[in-house]
C-alpha cells in the first residue's frame, strides 16, 4: 500500500505491512503483537500531520480506524463524551455542533482524527483541545498497559505534549467535556479574526452552527479544508508551527514584526502610604509569539512559491502551507521546507520548526 494515498500531503512510499484493527481490543493486541515483534511501527490516523518518505516505511503501519461516541455520566455540569480514536476529528466537532454542545466549534475543518488530536494539541481561532479535554485512553509502547491518562499529565501546549515529546504508544480513545448551554450558543469567540467574520467584538456568543460554517469558510479561504478540487488543500495544512522567542529577543526584530505575549507582564503591587515601597520583582524574559506566515513573506517569499522544477509550492491562499502540486515527492517537500527555513533565518534569525511528524526525511 502507498502511504502517499493515506496522507493528505500525498507523499510516502509503499508500507511493508499495513494493518486496520477494527475494534479496540483488536487494536491493542495487533499493536502488542507488532511491539513485541521488535520490528519498526509507526501508528497512523487520518494522515493529516505527516511526511513519510518517498522510500516508505520498512516496518508495520498500524492505521487507527475504530469508531465511536459514547456520552458518559457526569456530575459536575458537562457533557462528558468518550470518543473512538478512529473517528473523524471534522465529523466529531460538526456532531457536537447538532447536538448543541459547545467547548470545540472553532476547531471545525480540522483534517484529521479524534485521536492524533492530543500529539500536538490541536488548536485554532482561539480554542485548543486542552480547553475541552479530560483524559486520554493510551496504549504505553514500553509496559504495553492501557491506561486513562488525565489531560493533566499530558504535557499540553503550544502544539505539544509528552506524545510529541518521545512518549510512545497509541491513543485509542478520548474523554471531552464540553458545555449544554441551552441556547445553542458557542462559547465566547476567543480570536479577532474570527469576531471580525462574525460581525461581532471579541466575547461575544454566537449560534454553534454559524460559528463553525464560518470557520469553515476561513479556512477554505486559506486552502485548510480538504477538497478534491482544490489543489491547495492537498497539505499539512500550516508546516510550521509560531515561533516562541524570548521578549529581549524579539525587540531586535522589526518594529513591524507581529508580536503576541504569550505570558503576563508582573502584577502592579499597591503599598498603604507611609510604607517602604516593595522591591520591584525580578525582571524575566518573557515568551512572545511572532507570526511564521509573516516571517516568511517577509523573508522574500510569497504565495504560489516554488523552486525551479519541483512540484512542491507554498500555497496560492496562504505562505503557512506547503502543497502538493501533482505527484510531488517528499524529497521535494522538505527542499522546498528546508529553503524557507534558510531564507527565515537568514534574514531574522528565528529557525521555523515543522508542525507534522517526519517519517524517514529530516529538515
Amino acid at each position: 500500500m502507498l502511504l502517499s494515498n493515506l496522507t493528505t500531503m500525498r507523499v510516502g512510499g509503499e508500507a511493508r505491512e499495513l494493518i486496520e484493527p477494527a475494534t479496540t481490543s483488536a487494536l491493542v493486541a495487533a499493536s502488542l503483537d507488532a511491539w513485541n515483534s521488535g520490528e519498526e511501527w509507526l501508528a497512523l490516523g487520518g494522515g493529516s500531520n505527516l511526511v513519510i518518505s518517498d522510500e516508505g516505511f520498512d516496518g508495520t503501519v498500524i492505521r487507527v480506524v475504530t469508531r465511536g461516541i459514547e456520552r458518559m455520566p457526569s456530575d459536575d455540569g458537562t457533557v462528558r463524551i468518550r470518543v473512538q480514536a478512529g473517528e473523524s476529528w471534522d465529523e466529531l466537532v460538526a456532531y457536537t455542533v447538532e447536538q448543541g454542545w459547545a467547548g470545540i466549534e472553532a476547531l471545525s475543518g480540522i483534517p484529521g482524527s479524534t485521536g492524533a488530536s492530543p500529539v500536538q494539541n490541536i488548536g485554532a481561532y482561539g480554542q485548543e483541545l486542552s480547553d475541552a479535554l479530560v483524559a486520554v485512553e493510551f496504549l504505553d509502547y514500553l509496559s504495553g498497559d492501557l491506561d486513562w491518562l488525565p489531560a493533566a499529565q499530558l504535557g499540553l501546549g503550544y502544539r505539544t505534549s509528552i506524545f510529541k515529546e518521545g512518549r510512545q504508544g497509541i491513543v485509542t480513545a478520548v474523554e471531552l467535556a464540553l458545555t449544554d448551554t441551552g441556547d445553542g450558543l458557542s462559547e465566547p469567540v476567543a480570536y479577532a479574526q474570527l469576531a471580525t467574520a462574525l460581525g461581532v467584538a471579541v466575547g461575544e456568543r454566537m449560534p454553534l452552527a454559524l460559528v463553525r460554517s464560518t470557520v469553515l469558510a476561513l479556512r477554505a479561504s486559506k486552502g485548510m479544508v480538504l477538497d478534491a478540487a482544490d489543489p491547495d488543500s492537498a497539505s499539512c495544512g500550516s508546516f510550521f508551527t509560531n515561533p516562541l522567542v524570548g521578549e529581549n529577543f524579539a525587540r531586535t526584530l522589526p518594529v513591524e514584526t507581529p508580536q503576541w505575549p504569550v505570558e503576563p507582564e508582573p502584577s502592579s503591587i499597591a503599598v498603604p502610604l507611609g510604607e517602604e515601597p516593595a522591591s520591584p520583582p525580578e525582571r524575566t524574559d518573557h515568551r512572545v509569539k511572532l507570526s511564521a506566515a509573516w516571517l516568511i513573506e517577509k523573508a522574500g517569499i510569497s504565495r504560489g512559491f516554488s523552486l525551479p522544477g519541483s512540484r512542491a509550492a507554498i500555497s496560492s491562499k496562504h505562505t503557512l502551507a506547503i502543497t502538493n502540486g501533482g505527484d510531488a515527492t517528499a524529497a521535494e517537500v522538505c527542499e522546498l521546507a528546508r529553503y524557507i527555513q534558510t531564507r527565515v533565518f537568514s534574514e531574522f534569525g528565528v529557525r521555523l520548526q515543522p508542525e507534522p511528524n517526519l517519517v524517514g526525511v529530516h529538515l
